[in-house]
């Protein structure tokens, strides 16, 4: 459920990009991110600083999109925000924090080089996931670019975040191998 609430506004943005055109999808992603803080806001639960920083992406580029009726502005946005993540798992690591690990620790322990490693994959991958959606939006049409947006951007996701969990499950079934011979 999570999953499709993260995703509630770039579903909304394909269907109304499908049905209407860029500037109704982009009225329509910046209503569904306010929705989405609302909905947070009014169940008395916290709203993630991703998401708010979703938002102020959103309104800032997407209403730029709809007073100046320039596609190019929406189409920054996922860079923009993929860009601003890495900038900042990068700038917390430059101050000794490792905040993948701060989120996750938790759920697992793994030893800090690996944590660092996870912190700089997340960072490498939102760089190239940024420069990925700039060439597709200047290299190819708005409708392919909006198909990448939904299909490619959470393909790509979801690849990454399966591949991380394979490469983790193995370090952690060794971790979990070594506490069963030592008891």
């Amino acid at each position: 459920m999570k999953f499709l609430f993260d995703f509630f506004p770039v579903i909304l943005f394909f269907i109304a990009f499908k049905f209407a055109d860029i500037y109704v999808a982009t009225g329509v992603a910046i209503a569904a991110t306010f929705v989405q803080v609302g909905w947070l806001k009014l169940r008395g639960k916290r709203v993630e600083p991703m998401l708010w920083a979703s938002f102020a992406i959103i309104a800032v580029f997407g209403g730029a999109t709809l007073v100046l009726q320039d596609e190019t502005f929406i189409k920054w946005k996922p860079t923009v925000l993929y860009w601003l993540f890495g900038a900042v798992l990068a700038g917390a690591a430059a101050f000794r924090r490792n905040l993948i690990r701060a989120m996750l620790s938790e759920q697992m322990q793994l030893p800090e080089p690996i944590w660092a490693r996870l912190n700089w994959s997340w960072i490498g991958f939102f760089v190239f996931m940024g420069a990925l959606n700039l060439y597709v939006a200047y290299n190819y049409s708005t409708d392919h670019w909006v198909n990448f947006k939904l299909f490619g951007g959470m393909g790509l996701m979801l690849i990454f975040v399966l591949a991380q969990a394979m490469v983790l499950s193995r370090f952690i079934e060794e971790k979990d191998e070594r506490r069963s011979e030592n008891p």
